[in-house]
């Protein structure tokens, strides 16, 4: 471990300077480019990109060090694991629950950028913020989601938005409908969720990475009609 620090605190290689002035200035989107210019750039760029994560500690999280997480993480060195597993022990966002909600196997899902399984999970938490009751029948009534604890559910959508670069949340998905006017059939087009007058057909027809339109992650049981989210994009956690 301390030999990896050493490198951390060591000069960074004249021909990476560039690339970690920009990490450090330019705006999100040149961020996003700059990451992945310097994971292929090998592990000297792979320090770089840790040494920007270990002086943004403390601070709340951005989607660009969730993204930074996720490419270290999926780099499979084992110093930088061993490293990330001390510094940053589960990932980069805590995961606070007011109802003891484990978000760990979701924190470790999105790092490995299974949204699929991110997905499933996401729902299965939200019926074990519900209760028993949810829990067995693996969906929930909108009344459920209305006693959702505000804790609980900036956890969820933190969790989506850090590690999605800001492409998927609640929160993301709270924006849109309120563009669209609180219209739901300007909204299902604009998530991905329908096309024309066909629903989007699970899991298939579903786009599993950012790719995806702004908005398309979490499904939030759509199917169920509109009143489960409506409960969701009105709930005061967002307010």
């Amino acid at each position: 471990m301390s030999d990896f620090t050493d490198k951390l605190n060591a000069d960074i290689a004249p021909d990476l300077a560039e690339l970690d002035s920009k990490l450090n200035t330019a705006p999100e989107k040149i961020q996003y480019e700059v990451v992945s210019e310097l994971a292929a750039a090998g592990f000297p760029g792979l320090v770089v990109l840790a040494r920007y994560l270990r002086d943004r500690r403390g601070d709340a999280p951005t989607p660009v060090e969730g993204s930074i997480y996720q490419t270290l993480f999926a780099a499979e060195n084992g110093e930088i694991n061993d490293w990330l597993a001390a510094e940053f022990p589960g990932g980069v966002v805590a995961i606070p629950s007011d109802r003891g909600v484990d978000y760990a196997p979701l924190q470790d899902s999105l790092i490995r950028r299974d949204y699929q399984s991110a997905d499933r999970l996401t729902l299965q938490k939200m019926c074990e913020l519900a209760g028993p009751d949810a829990v067995k029948r693996k969906w929930l009534y909108f009344t459920e989601v209305d006693r959702a604890p505000i804790t609980d559910l900036q956890t969820l959508d933190r969790l989506w938005r850090i590690y999605s670069r800001g492409q998927f949340g609640f929160s993301v998905q709270r924006q849109i409908w309120l563009g669209a006017g609180k219209n739901w059939e300007k909204l299902w087009p604009k998530l991905g969720w329908k096309t024309d007058k066909n629903w989007t057909r699970y899991p298939g027809g579903f786009t599993w990475d950012t790719s995806a339109p702004r908005g398309h992650l979490p499904l939030t049981n759509q199917l169920r009609g509109v009143r489960v989210m409506a409960s969701l994009l009105s709930h005061p956690a967002w307010s």
